[in-house]
């Protein structure tokens, strides 16, 4: 009797790394005044091991860190990013401008004259891909919002 031949597929094991989530944290109300220039300031926390490239990457391929404000009440008059590092990494020849840990971002609005009294909301995306010593992940956006109080 020939032998019995039993084939069994190997079992593939796939340890899945989920792209790391920057973090913003909640703003406070901003009170505002018609007429007048108004500064928010979105504090963001990467993971520890983590970067992300800065709004300036070293390469044009790069995704930068960009901050879009879409809706609301007031008008974008500057948008300060963090300044990056350069950073040497094993997968790149060169060093690379990157933002870690905790950054600020800061926006400055204007409020226009006629904007209606009382609450509002200042709505934005911020846009970003992180990254390890070894590989980056898919680019992410983290919707903004800031409550305003218009005066």
């Amino acid at each position: 009797m020939p032998g019995l031949l039993i084939l069994v597929p190997a079992a593939t094991i796939l340890v899945a790394q989920t792209s790391p989530t920057l973090t913003v944290a909640p703003v406070p109300t901003v009170k505002v005044r018609k007429g007048s220039v108004a500064a928010v300031t979105l504090r963001a926390v990467l993971p520890p091991g983590f970067h992300a490239n800065s709004n300036k990457p070293s390469d044009e391929y790069l995704i930068p860190l960009t901050l879009k404000w879409t809706g609301g009440p007031l008008t974008v008059e500057s948008v300060e990013y963090p300044k990056g590092s350069l950073e040497k990494y094993p997968f790149s020849p060169k060093p690379l401008s990157v933002v870690t840990g905790e950054f600020s971002i800061s926006t400055k609005f204007k409020v226009p004259a006629n904007a209606p009294n009382g609450a509002a909301a200042q709505n934005g995306t911020l846009r970003y891909q992180a990254c390890n010593d070894h590989m980056c992940f898919a680019p992410k956006s983290v919707p903004i919002s800031v409550t305003l109080e218009i005066e």
